[in-house]
């Protein structure tokens, strides 16, 4: 079983309004916590859609119009991903999703694969998100030994890293940074059996 840790970046929270501009993903070995491929890239946008940008979106993960113009287009991407994944035999039984918002990167993630065609290539559908690991084992632990509830330390990434005593993620924000700072908290939290 393969788990797809992913990441994006975009610029604004609204899907109706903005759009992905950076996506990342690892696929791990969910047993041996192998790293299987990669992938990465920036997502160009018009000028149009940049004007669209919420302010605040941007001040996180950094990016400039500039950059941006130096992206790949949204089909290019697109055909990249559905090449990685039949490369891998990516699919429903084989793979899983994992994020640490997946209600916000499935969505965007869309824009560039739409729904129609990952249920035509039968990927997974299963998006798994790392607060609800750590929330059933906090919840589990704290029964156990007494320990914090999750809601009394608090489930974003970076706080559930300072449980683990492991580092934030690196900011700006950036989508394959996101992802490395996921596996490494989805190890401490979750772990890999072999």
């Amino acid at each position: 079983m393969l788990g797809i840790f992913l990441d994006t970046e975009t610029n604004g929270l609204n899907p109706k309004i903005h759009r992905t501009i950076e996506i990342a993903f690892k696929l791990i070995d969910l047993y041996s916590g192998e790293e299987k491929d990669s992938y990465h890239s920036i997502v160009s946008q018009s000028e149009s859609t940049w004007e669209k940008s919420n302010l605040k979106s941007l001040e996180i993960n950094g990016f400039t119009f500039e950059e941006i113009q130096k992206g790949k287009e949204e089909k290019i991407i697109s055909n990249e991903i559905i090449n990685l994944f039949e490369k891998h035999n990516i699919k429903n039984e084989t793979a899983v999703f994992i994020c640490q918002n997946p209600s916000f990167d499935r969505v965007f993630f869309t824009q560039l694969i739409d729904s129609d065609t990952q249920d035509l290539l039968t990927w997974p559908y299963h998006w798994l998100d790392l607060a609800s690991m750590y929330w059933a084992i906090a919840i589990k632990k704290s029964n156990q030994n007494h320990n914090y509830f999750p809601w009394e330390t608090g489930f974003s990434k970076d706080l559930i890293a300072a449980i683990y005593n492991l580092s934030e993620e690196m900011k700006p924000h950036r989508a394959m940074n996101g992802v490395k700072h996921l596996i490494l908290c989805y190890r401490a939290v979750v772990g890999f059996p072999y």
